[in-house]
């Protein structure tokens, strides 16, 4: 377990390897599960501020799904998540690319500087999820064997989770927290 600020953060971060394969998995992540992306509380004001910028990207059948559900909901669980397009399918803000893999309308409005809004915070952070409550935050590995192609590759470019995830953490946390993170696992080697 390592400790930084108010986080706990499983040791697996900086014990497993990861790279996303997308040219192996296709986005699988942003159609396999029982709910769309996790939303935080001020993710949602930005969302809808940025969504007609967003909406020119996204698929049809994207649109139609956050004209009916609304450009955020809830899901199963009370939580704030994006909406998908029919009966849990793909995120309603995924759309596929001319190779079929899944890209993120949302980060393809921000890379063409539509938006300053990238895109959730927990599909940056994934495969890491985080765990609120009152006095800390508590990041875990999220094993998921869609992602198997993802480990393979980030084991053989050497690649831990916590480099690969370097631009994340640091957006949810800030550059000092994160050099603090490195100091602490990069110290424990010596």
């Amino acid at each position: 377990m390592i400790l930084v600020g108010k986080a706990v953060l499983s040791d697996d971060i900086k014990d497993h390897f990861f790279v996303c394969d997308l040219e192996k998995c296709k986005g699988a992540c942003c159609v396999e599960g029982d709910a769309g992306a996790p939303l935080e509380d001020e993710e949602i004001e930005i969302l809808e501020k940025a969504y007609p910028a967003i909406e020119p990207y996204l698929s049809e059948e994207g649109k139609a799904a956050i004209k009916k559900q609304g450009v955020w909901v809830y899901d199963q669980e009370g939580e704030k998540g994006t909406p998908t397009i029919g009966d849990n399918r793909e995120c309603a803000y995924a759309l596929y690319d001319e190779k079929g893999i899944l890209k993120c309308g949302m980060e393809q409005a921000y890379l063409d500087g539509k938006t300053n809004f990238k895109k959730p915070i927990s599909c940056h952070l994934y495969p890491i999820r985080v765990k609120k409550y009152d006095d800390f935050d508590a990041l875990n590995y999220d094993r998921w064997e869609i992602c198997n192609p993802a480990c393979s590759l980030g084991k053989k470019l050497g690649v831990p989770i916590y480099k690969f995830l370097k631009e994340p953490l640091i957006r949810k946390y800030g550059e000092a927290w994160y050099e603090e993170l490195v100091r602490e696992i990069e110290g424990e080697k010596l």
